[in-house]
């Protein structure tokens, strides 16, 4: 059987995407680093005077837990597009690691780092919600 492969128009336009993606995701990183390097000093300042209640300090918990999983988010989001550029490199981008078929642009538009197709993707879900049962 032969094997599906982009074109390298086609590569090199998504190479470019997933640029421009893992470039978005890294300035994401260091913004949200940069904020929490700022008010962690902010906070390590006398503000004696001020009354802090503790519901300041449940958003604030609140607040740092909702970013950490962002931060977190965003990071498995760049090892997948690193994953992606690796699978432009050895010329199987685009290819649904489970059918064989081409994965369809409008899939890898709104996800670049898709390795399976959606219908694969489906039967992947069902069978995990299955095993949940």
């Amino acid at each position: 059987m032969a094997r599906k492969k982009l074109s390298q128009e086609k590569l090199d336009y998504y190479e470019e995407l997933i640029r421009k993606e893992l470039e978005e995701s890294m300035k994401y990183i260091e913004n949200v680093s940069r904020e929490q390097s700022v008010g962690a000093r902010e906070s390590s300042g006398d503000l004696s005077s001020y009354a802090y209640h503790q519901a300041d300090q449940g958003s604030d918990t609140n607040l740092m837990e909702h970013t950490a999983k962002m931060m977190d988010s965003e990071r498995k989001k760049i090892r997948l597009l690193n994953d992606a550029m690796r699978r432009i490199q050895d010329g199987v981008f685009g290819v649904c690691d489970m059918c064989g078929e081409i994965i369809p642009d409008a899939r890898l538009e709104i996800i670049p780092y898709a390795t399976q197709c959606i219908e694969c993707k489906e039967k992947m879900e069902d069978k995990k919600r299955r095993k949940r049962r």
